[in-house]
């Protein structure tokens, strides 16, 4: 179903997930359990779907661990 997953930030904050679909459309997904791309998207991660995370360095991701991604040169 899905080719990639990304998730987006804003200020900081992780606010939805941007997919390609298998077929090269694009959608994005809002942070709604109640939304059935959300659910599917947890299915795939489930799965061993993989999740682009470039979270801005700062960020503090799942679990309370904070993102350091150095500047790439």
């Amino acid at each position: 179903m899905f080719n990639s997953v990304e998730k987006i930030y804003l200020n900081n904050e992780f606010i939805y997930y941007f997919c390609i679909l298998q077929d090269g459309k694009k959608m994005s997904v809002p942070l709604d359990p109640a939304n059935s791309d959300y659910q599917a998207i947890q299915e795939w991660i489930a799965a061993g779907g993989i999740v682009i995370d470039n979270a801005p360095s700062g960020t503090e991701a799942e679990g309370g661990v904070v993102i350091d991604n150095p500047p790439s040169e």
